[in-house]
């Protein structure tokens, strides 16, 4: 009875913290709006104190009057479960702008890596493709680049009447998981530079995974997700919670070592198999981070800065603590404007055509690529489901096995493939993505593109 009633007032507890951390977004949500000139989703409500103290007086601030005051008039329908929209909903515009700005536009703690002084420019000879435009006006797609042979032939953003809007070249796309194939290549570029010897590295002189399942693997293992870890980390499957036994937990919340401490202590390998989650790619994250020591950033401009000529800032996860970036706090996350993706991408494909140090990299993770052993259960949507994966890449993807392509892919549909032979590279940023009413056409706007070119 005492359990019950434990595990009750924690619920309860949850439920009120997450009740007020959502008021406290609506509020910020309701500011940027108000603040970048959406005053048409907007009611405007003064308190009666901003009207009767002094402007700019102690009580006038105390009222908080420099803000905000009012609410909005969308029919916001919040996800209470979680921060982003669940798989399975079709939600209605006024939602979807609200998630707009919680993915793109909402404040949050980054490590900024500057733009190049000379960005790199793409060449354009667009064409027009109505079936694209025709998805674009009914599902989850914020931005659309194909990019073919050295040049951009469509360029695509969400028409204004649905999110348009609210988007231009400076808007910094999120993901996490194409932030895992980012990871990758940071890694590539660190092996490369001499701080780690190879894939076949062994991760045995690193504090946070001691005497876990994870201490003494090869990080080929990592980078193809099959560390043996399945016991043990339930990301997806039931969706209840990312570690088994504790649904309330999350490990992008906190650091390895919380985590490890917790959780993995005397921690057994089970099989090596294709088993998908992103506490791997944090692992990565954080070993190269501790490999590189005081040169991470400075590895970072190398990359971003001199090597894909970023146009606008890019954010990482990355803490400024010291304390914190021991315990393996930082994640891969990536905010970057549609067009820098695509810097990325070409990069990528540049470094494996011109077999650079990092070139071999990328050709010995495709090589080194393990069977997905894909079954109906899994939960990876249509856009993923490719055969094989490789470095934190999907490979091998249905009717494009003929192909060496990577591909990078997200939650709510975010998708690159670069066809690294071809010259090829599809940029899809998309807000949301399901089985139903927001799942776009992966064969138009994937493959076809790829396999066939324009």
């Amino acid at each position: 009875m005492k359990k019950v009633f434990v595990i009750l007032m924690f619920s309860l507890f949850a439920s009120s913290n997450l009740f007020a951390n959502d008021k406290e977004k609506i509020r910020l949500f309701n500011e940027w709006l108000f603040n970048n000139g959406y005053h048409q989703y907007l009611k405007f409500e003064q308190k009666a104190a901003c009207k009767d103290e002094p402007k700019y007086s102690n009580h006038w601030y105390y009222n908080k009057c420099d803000q905000f005051q009012g609410s909005n008039n969308l029919n916001v329908k919040l996800n209470k479960k979680k921060n982003n929209l669940a798989y399975k909903e079709n939600p209605n515009r006024d939602t979807l702008i609200y998630y707009l700005w919680n993915y793109a536009y909402r404040d949050t703690r980054n490590y900024e890596v500057k733009p190049s002084e000379k960005p790199y420019e793409f060449k354009f000879n667009l064409i027009e493709d109505k079936f694209i435009k025709k998805q674009m006006k009914t599902k989850g797609i914020l931005s659309y680049l194909y990019y073919q042979d050295g040049e951009v032939l469509i360029d695509e953003l969400s028409p204004k009447e649905r999110l348009g809007e609210f988007l231009n070249n400076e808007t910094k796309f999120y993901s996490m998981s194409m932030g895992k194939s980012v990871t990758s290549y940071i890694l590539g570029h660190a092996i490369c530079g001499g701080y780690i010897d190879g894939v076949d590295s062994r991760i045995n002189d690193w504090p946070p995974i001691e005497n876990t399942l994870y201490h003494n693997q090869k990080l080929i293992d990592f980078l193809n997700m099959s560390t043996g870890d399945q016991k043990y980390i339930d990301e997806y499957i039931k969706n209840d919670g990312t570690f088994l036994g504790d649904p309330s937990y999350y490990y992008e919340s906190n650091s390895i070592s919380k985590t490890a401490s917790r959780f993995l202590k005397g921690s057994v390998k089970s099989k090596s198999r294709y088993y998908y989650n992103g506490f791997m790619t944090q692992i990565i994250t954080n070993y190269t981070k501790y490999k590189t020591g005081d040169d991470y950033k400075k590895l970072l401009n190398e990359i971003f800065v001199n090597k894909v000529k970023i146009k606008y800032s890019i954010l990482p996860t990355l803490s400024s603590l010291k304390s914190a970036e021991e315990n393996g706090i930082l994640h891969p996350n990536l905010r970057a404007t549609r067009f820098d993706y695509l810097r990325i991408a070409k990069a990528i494909m540049d470094d494996y055509q011109n077999n650079t140090c990092v070139g071999k990299y990328l050709r010995e993770i495709y090589e080194r690529r393990i069977p997905k052993n894909y079954k109906e259960n899994m939960p990876e949507p249509h856009f993923n489901r490719t055969k094989s994966y490789g470095g934190q890449f999907h490979m091998d993807y249905p009717g494009l096995e003929d192909r060496v392509v990577f591909g990078m892919g997200g939650y709510g549909g975010n998708a690159i493939l670069i066809d690294v032979e071809n010259s090829r590279i599809v940029v899809l940023n998309s807000l949301h993505y399901n089985n139903t009413k927001y799942k776009y056409s992966y064969q138009k706007l994937l493959r076809d593109p790829i396999k066939k070119g324009k």
